[in-house]
């Protein structure tokens, strides 16, 4: 029993972002506790989708392929979400996006191969989403995401 509980909590302290951008599944229950919030998980045809909602926060939607990558994210809510968290590698290209945009209070919009990634808003109503091209589900379009 002691051994369960050991491994529970390294599995939670495992470190920031696993269920990142990219990253595997098994993190998401990590990020759930991260955020103080309830997971919602609704499985589709194509991909399953888990909603992190933690309360009077940020939400935090994340898209898992039938491989088990987070191929997409989304977030809206009253605050921008750790997105050094949930961008995981792609956090520094979406920094230089923000650094390029020549417009203050301008979305922040990446488009390559690589990454897709919007992001804009004001306090207390942001949102973005975000997916990597390669790991989309064929049959899902990635802008028509719920």
């Amino acid at each position: 029993m002691t051994f369960v509980c050991a491994a529970a909590v390294l599995f939670v302290a495992a470190g920031p972002g696993r269920a990142a951008l990219g990253g595997d599944e098994a993190s998401i229950l990590a990020d759930r506790i991260r955020l103080k919030g309830a997971v919602s998980t609704r499985q589709m045809p194509q991909f399953t989708m888990h909603d992190i909602a933690p309360p009077g926060g940020t939400s935090v939607r994340q898209y898992v392929s039938p491989a088990g990558k987070v191929f997409a994210i989304a977030w809206q809510g009253p605050a921008m979400p750790d997105l050094r968290q949930v961008l995981g590698p792609h956090f520094d290209r979406y920094v230089a996006a923000a650094k390029d945009s020549r417009v203050k209070r301008a979305p922040v919009v990446i488009r390559e191969s690589t990454l897709v990634l919007v992001s804009g808003g004001h306090p207390r109503a942001f949102s973005g989403r975000a997916y990597v091209p390669d790991l989309v589900p064929q049959d899902v379009d990635a802008d028509a995401l719920p």
